[in-house]
């Protein structure tokens, strides 16, 4: 053997004492069942015939003393390394198969085989010298006595006056007779003058000397000097892979005994320590003497099922998801051409049926001329009768055309007959009026008149197809255009009768009214909305304008309860009650100032969802498709209803269709209340008129709407009701209708110049950059006193002095500095003092925050939106498509970790010396870091619609979990997907269900960390923390157990109980002559074989409780 090599290997794979146990008691088996050579050979009844009877007793004497190796030490304290005890001893002490190495060392010795076995003692000390790398002296082999049998690969016979006593652990016995060489299958220690068999799996033939270095081959131990006759021995020792690796079976060949070696032949592999052949797979190659089977084809044929399979998938399902849209837009189509069809055949038929009467009514007028007055009299009364008749029936269905032939050829052969005659031909003529004016039933569908509520039921109850479905929304529609066609032109009446229809479904009315209503930014004591009173009443359109910097969002947030950060004084009243406004979040909605939408959704699956999600659970389908045909009939969404929204990387609808699907998010909710910051922004005239009439139409149904506005044109100005104009600091301005603000004030004495828009006129009045038009000398800054003296309205504390100077003398006020007077009473604050005050802001804030996400309040709005397992539902089907619609990201995200397992498994083949450990760290290492990037896109994209949604009462709970279930999609296929190149590359002994479940589970738990680094960090350090994350946990994982803080740290690294439990998987595959390799590197490591379900359950349980903590994350973390 080596020096040099020796310390380092045997260092590295040191076993302790109580290891000397085991193979002490594999010994002092083979040495008691083989007392029965030591009687024969002193009765002197040893022959060579008898050799057979002698082999196969000592075997049956020992496998008849398993039992005392299954109860020994071994198995209770070495049961980290091994679990079957009988299995691990079959497999490396079982020479039942053939026993010809015992019969060829018992004739070489001539019976005298027990006395040349070594004692427990003597197995003992040879054991304790792998951890000193060299048997202490003993009384055969000391600085005094150095027999031959001293030096490797040679034995003695004990002393005969001190027979071996096989179960003395304590003294080695004197033996120093008979030296000479070890016999083939056993090997002999330096240091020691016995023998201890080599274990299956291994070769110990006798060594050759290699003159030319002198040393004794395979086993490279060097012949002692002065000694010429001494010759080359058997084996010299067994111990790990490292240092022993001589007498282990090479790689290629197969071992059926200690003493013979045989090349694999063709078709069969033979790995390193095998004692058989195993046989290729079919669609495999092996050529002779080959350790591992070539099976890259299976991992071709996986790679190529696999992408197949994969193909099938998306094509199939997006081709799936493609042809039900468009089968449901022809049903859509074909169901508004048949609506539009009906229209204009009724167009029509009104058209011909007023021609007819008209007809007609000429030809009465020709033959009364003949009547007297008081007929025609009779008569003109008779065609009022007819108009009222026709007036309160005209929702009914009508005959198309009646016959007019045969009666105007009747009227003129009977135009001079007699009276008599000429009365009949009257009455002809009023039956065929009554018939043109008498409706049908073809035309049914468009009846304005309400329905009794007994046959609409039964009629409901029919619908259930598509096609009728959206039959029954178009006819809908063109009912509400009718009947808005008729609202322009109705008197006093028409409008009391409209206001009483009990049978129209009316949504719960919300007044918010507010008094002094003052917000004020916490730490700095800054003024954001100062006194502001009023209310926004429904049915009603309210315009929040003013200059930059006015409060106008702060002013809806305050009223939405969005307000973070800030101290609100003053009142909010809800229909005169103080409630709060989340009790009531069912029905209001928020259009935010950004259009926060879905890019990879089309525009109908973005409303789609919200209609699903918000709406009423109890309201039927037709309904809902009603309401989501209105909302993209009148946003003018038509034509691009089926196109993506879009993102930055991809193009999609226009900037002013994106806004108005932001608006059609909240409009198709059906709220009572509506919050819009800034929805005509970034919009041209004509989108802004289409917006405006939508929000008018909801006005019509009640629905109280609040925006904020920008420069609005004089059309669009005109078209809302009331008007809340603010000042800088929040000061109001003016409250009120907006046909009385250019009255208000002119009265002030400002006069809006011709052609000059009146909202940019104020609003430059306000910020100052155009001077009043007025005699006297009232600036800017007095506007919002003015308007609290006006209305009576309570002056702030730090106003009063200005509005008694207004009131004594209403000119030459300085106002200049009132918006900052509460700030200037501050003193100067230090530099430590400013730190310490936003530190304590920035923790109000953010305690603000987390009161606002868990802030439950009683739900006041009588509206049962679906529970959470129909959101999660509705959420699946939305995530599918959206991941379907990223198949590109998601080939790409396979093509690498193809790569990364090619690259991984050429280049890091499988180590037999630690079972596989170098490959599957970088396996962990790269499956961590591919994964967890992937995953981060799944919460980390869209925060701002989440966050929207959230807090518009869409279940956060199905959002989290929908997402994780689609996810594990790809924890079930990306191990496949990098085992297929990594496995049939790297070719590790253990099977490949046994690296597929490892590296599920590990796939499993990585996702988890990313979703917590997703939803705790931004993009940016959130990427980062996932690429030095599984290096740095990995490294920790890898490093010995000296350290007991460092091993602490490791059992909270998942890297560690993967790379345990792959390690375990594959040391299985190791017995024989692997065992004291198997259990050394185990147990430098700290692993266990029987914890590997262990390590299985606690990488599940290391993702289960990174989900939840993701999610607790997301629900404290989420903004309002």
């Amino acid at each position: 053997m080596s020096k040099g090599k020796k310390p380092r290997n045997i260092l590295m794979f040191c076993i302790s004492k109580r290891f000397t146990l085991a193979v002490f008691a594999v010994g002092i088996l083979q040495l008691l069942s083989l007392v029965k050579f030591v009687n024969c050979q002193k009765n002197n009844n040893f022959s060579v015939d008898n050799l057979e009877d002698f082999t196969g007793v000592a075997y049956s004497r020992l496998s008849s003393l398993t039992t005392l190796l299954l109860s020994s030490e071994f198995a209770k304290n070495y049961s980290f390394c091994v679990k079957d005890p009988e299995a691990e001893w079959k497999r490396a002490f079982d020479y039942s198969s053939n026993l010809d190495f015992v019969s060829n060392c018992i004739t070489k010795i001539k019976g005298d085989f027990t006395q040349r076995v070594c004692t427990a003692a003597e197995i003992k000390a040879y054991f304790n010298s792998i951890q000193t790398l060299s048997v202490k002296p003993n009384v055969n082999c000391n600085r005094t006595s150095w027999v031959s049998g001293c030096e490797p690969g040679w034995a003695c016979n004990v002393n005969s006056d001190q027979p071996a006593n096989l179960k003395n652990y304590l003294d080695i016995p004197a033996r120093t007779l008979d030296c000479q060489s070890c016999c083939a299958g056993f090997f002999c220690p330096r240091g020691l003058t016995c023998m201890i068999p080599c274990p299956l799996g291994s070769y110990c033939p006798l060594a050759t000397l290699n003159r030319s270095n002198g040393s004794c081959e395979p086993y490279n131990y060097q012949l002692p000097t002065g000694q010429p006759n001494h010759t080359c021995g058997g084996a010299n020792m067994w111990s790990d892979v490292g240092s022993s690796g001589a007498i282990f079976c090479s790689a290629g060949s197969y071992c059926p005994t200690s003493v013979e070696q045989n090349a694999c032949s063709s078709g069969n592999y033979c790995p390193r320590g095998s004692t058989a052949e195993k046989r290729c797979f079919k669609l495999t190659t092996c050529d002779p003497n080959t350790e591992n089977q070539n099976i890259h084809a299976y991992g071709v044929m996986l790679i190529a099922g696999l992408s197949t399979l994969l193909l099938i998938i998306y094509n199939c399902s997006d081709q799936f998801i493609t042809t039900r849209e468009r089968r449901r837009a022809k049903s859509r189509e074909a169901a508004a051409r048949s609506v539009r069809e009906k229209v204009q055949a009724r167009a029509k038929w009104k058209a011909e049926k007023d021609a007819a009467k008209k007809h007609a009514t000429e030809l009465q007028s020709q033959v009364s001329q003949t009547f007297s007055c008081r007929q025609v009299a009779s008569e003109n009364g008779k065609d009022r009768m007819l108009d009222n008749t026709d007036n309160t029936e005209l929702g009914r269905d009508e005959d198309l055309y009646p016959t007019m032939d045969t009666s105007t050829s009747d009227a003129s052969d009977q135009s001079h007959a007699s009276s008599e005659g000429n009365k009949k031909e009257v009455g002809h003529l009023m039956r065929m009026m009554h018939d043109i004016e008498d409706p049908s039933d073809s035309f049914s569908s468009f009846s304005l008149e309400a329905k009794n509520s007994k046959s609409k039921a039964a009629k409901e109850k029919e619908i259930h197809t598509h096609s009728q479905i959206f039959k029954y929304a178009y006819s809908q529609l063109e009912k509400e255009k009718a009947q808005q066609h008729q609202n322009k032109n109705l008197t006093f009446s028409g409008v009391i009768s409209m206001a009483a229809d009990t049978k129209r479904r009316k949504r719960p009315v919300m007044e918010i009214a507010f008094r002094d209503l003052t917000v004020t930014l916490k730490g700095k004591h800054k003024h954001l909305l100062r006194s502001v009173n009023g209310k926004i009443m429904p049915g009603r359109i309210t315009a929040v304008m003013g200059p930059s910097g006015a409060g106008k969002t702060t002013f809806l947030s305050a009223l939405a309860g969005k307000a973070v950060g800030c101290t609100i004084n003053g009142l909010i009243l809800i229909n005169g009650k103080t409630e709060s406004i989340h009790s009531y979040k069912k029905i209001v909605g928020f259009v935010p100032q950004d259009d926060i939408v879905h890019g990879n959704l089309t525009v109908e699956e973005n409303i789609w969802f919200s209609a699903r999600c918000r709406l009423s659970a109890d309201l039927p389908k037709p309904d809902k498709v009603l309401i989501v045909e209105r909302v993209i009939e009148s946003l003018g969404l038509q034509a691009v209803r089926n196109s993506l929204v879009g993102t930055v990387e991809r193009r999609g609808i226009s900037g002013g269709q994106r806004k108005r699907v932001n608006v059609g998010l909240e409009l198709v909710m059906e709220p009572s209340l509506l919050f819009l910051d800034e929805p005509t922004s970034g919009l041209d005239s004509s989108s802004s008129q289409m917006l405006l009439r939508a929000l008018r139409r909801e006005a019509l149904e009640g629905v109280n709407i609040c925006m904020v506005v920008h420069q609005p044109s004089y059309t669009l100005f005109k078209m809302f009701d009331d008007l809340i104009l603010l000042a800088k600091a929040g000061l109001t301005v003016y409250h009120g209708s907006v046909r009385k603000v250019e009255e208000y004030f002119t009265s002030l004495g400002i006069n809006v110049p011709e052609r000059v828009n009146p909202p940019d006129y104020f609003i430059d009045v306000l910020e100052g950059l155009v001077k009043p038009n007025t005699s006297s000398n009232l600036s800017h800054e007095e506007l919002p006193v003015r308007w609290m003296l006006y209305n009576g309205y309570p002056v702030p504390q730090d106003l009063r002095e200005y509005s008694a100077a207004i009131t004594a003398s209403p000119t030459n006020i300085d106002f200049g500095n009132y918006e900052n007077a509460a700030e200037n009473t501050n003193d100067e604050q230090s530099f430590a003092g400013e730190m310490w005050q936003d530190v304590k802001c920035n923790m109000e804030r953010r305690r603000d925050i987390l009161c606002h996400n868990f802030l439950r309040s009683k739900d006041l709005s009588n509206r049962r939106t679906p529970n959470v397992l129909l959101q999660y539902k509705y959420f699946l089907g939305r995530v599918g498509k959206q991941r379907l619609r990223e198949a590109r990201m998601q080939a790409t995200d396979y093509l690498i970790l193809l790569l990364a397992g090619a690259s991984l498994g050429s280049l890091s083949k499988a180590s037999d010396e630690q079972f596989g450990m170098p490959g599957y760290t970088y396996t962990i290492i790269a499956v961590s870091l591919l994964c967890k990037i992937a995953a981060l896109r799944s919460f980390s994209l869209d925060k701002l619609q989440y966050w929207r949604e959230s807090a518009s009462g869409i279940s956060s709970l199905a959002h989290f979990v929908s997402k994780d279930s689609i996810d594990q999609f790809n924890t079930v296929i990306k191990p496949v997907v990098y085992l297929s190149m990594y496995y049939f590359f790297n070719n590790p002994r253990s099977s490949f269900t046994d690296n597929y479940i490892v590296l599920l589970c590990l796939v499993y738990c990585v996702t988890g960390i990313a979703y917590a680094l997703a939803i705790f960090l931004e993009p940016g350090p959130s990427q980062l923390c996932s690429v030095i994350l599984p290096v740095v946990l990995t490294l920790i994982a890898t490093q010995t157990r000296d350290n007991k803080v460092l091993k602490i740290i490791s059992d909270f690294c998942y890297p560690k109980w993967a790379l345990e439990a792959f390690v375990i998987g594959n040391a299985e595959r190791y017995y024989g002559v692997w065992i004291i390799t198997r259990c050394g590197t185990l147990q430098k490591f700290g692993y266990n074989l029987h914890e590997w379900m262990l390590c299985i359950t606690i990488l599940v349980l290391t993702g289960v409780a990174c989900r939840i903590i993701a999610f607790l994350g997301m629900l404290v973390f989420q903004r309002k």
